[in-house]
């Protein structure tokens, strides 16, 4: 029997358990059956933007406006008609759900891709799957930093790349503001862009999460989002670039209000504020454009090759992993009821921004 969490895309607050039998596997298939994944608020960000990016086309249900939000998270192989041997074990892309049926191809000891046909249209980050085995990054240790953390780690270190790439590297920019500050993404990015020399982090956030977001001391300084829509709030001199994680275009527009022709980037990455309503009129200052991961990633490999990519990122990821234990704590939900209610939670905003969710549905 297989149990699988479905959300309805017009609809996000509305989920239901789906249970149906599993299906026989056909020849290069093998099920993976879902031992943990993470829910965070990247995955509200995926729901948020599932007609927009795919992320519905990933896991399809086939059946009216019913979707699968992906998570990363850990499965074991219990059924091959594949190369795949039962009993290794896997990091990916996977359903809220106790299993998936891959087509597995490109086989090598670091892992396998998902060659299923609808997903072949996806960024190929998303359809390839970590042997545990054979994976540099892996600690047994850690499997709980790497679901809750690793994919919004990856995230976090594109965004600072590109910013030093682009933005920082050949201007005369030194503040990076970043909203929703208390989430994992953000907290990712605003600690890489910390390392660099000379640059000011603000970060933007609740007035109940200020207290959390300022004590973990990679903020250079806090800002609620009353003070930004007040316009009250003491800001640093010169130009800046805006990292917006909230999309909320509210707020978005009070920043750009803010620094007017002093903000010489507005990046957008996510959607924790999903149910914000959007903004009238035009904003100052550049246009905001979208960032996909995948395509930096994508660039960085052709550039400095796997190795040199899973180098630089390995090294940053040992540093911030350790770190995280300093204020990050790992709550297990168990059971398939209890995630969806978890599920509606994150939804809502309410949770913890010290608590990383890992989930076991069955």
């Amino acid at each position: 029997m297989s149990v699988v969490i479905d959300v309805d895309r017009s609809n996000l607050s509305v989920s239901r358990l789906n249970r149906t039998p599993s299906r026989p596997l056909a020849d290069g298939e093998a099920r993976l059956a879902i031992d943990a994944f993470a829910l965070t608020a990247n995955n509200i960000t995926y729901a948020v933007f599932g007609d927009g990016l795919r992320y519905w086309d990933f896991f399809p249900v086939g059946e009216g406006s019913w979707g699968r939000v992906p998570v990363w998270g850990f499965a074991d192989v219990v059924e091959s008609k594949s190369a795949l041997e039962v009993g290794q074990r896997f990091y990916g892309y996977l359903p809220m759900g106790t299993e998936l049926v891959v087509q597995a191809g490109r086989v090598d000891a670091r892992g396998f891709t998902d060659l299923a046909e609808h997903r072949s249209p996806m960024a190929a980050a998303y359809n390839r799957y970590s042997n545990t085995a054979a994976d540099p990054t892996y600690r047994a240790d850690r499997e709980a930093h790497q679901m809750v953390l690793w994919p919004l780690f990856m995230t976090s270190f594109m965004i600072d790349d590109f910013l030093g790439q682009s933005v920082l590297s050949d201007s005369d920019v030194s503040t990076v503001v970043v909203s929703s500050a208390s989430s994992k993404t953000a907290i990712g990015a605003a600690f890489l862009a910390a390392l660099r020399p000379d640059i000011h982090v603000v970060g933007v956030t609740s007035k109940g999460n200020a207290s959390f977001v300022n004590d973990l001391g990679c903020y250079s300084s806090v800002v609620t989002y009353d003070e930004v829509a007040q316009g009250s709030a003491s800001w640093p001199e010169g130009r800046a670039a805006y990292v917006d994680i909230a999309g909320d275009q509210a707020v978005t527009g009070g920043v750009h209000r803010i620094f007017e022709d002093d903000l010489a980037y507005s990046m957008v990455v996510g959607g924790t504020h999903w149910s914000a309503p959007r903004a009238e009129g035009a904003m100052p200052g550049p246009k905001p454009e979208f960032f996909f991961a995948p395509s930096q990633i994508a660039l960085r490999t052709k550039e400095w090759g796997r190795e040199g990519l899973d180098q630089r990122v390995g090294d940053a990821w040992d540093r911030f992993a350790s770190w995280s234990n300093g204020w990050l704590r790992f709550e297990t939900t168990q059971g398939a009821e209890n995630v969806e209610r978890l599920y509606g939670e994150m939804l809502a905003g309410r949770v913890d921004p010290r608590v990383g969710h890992v989930c076991r549905m069955g």
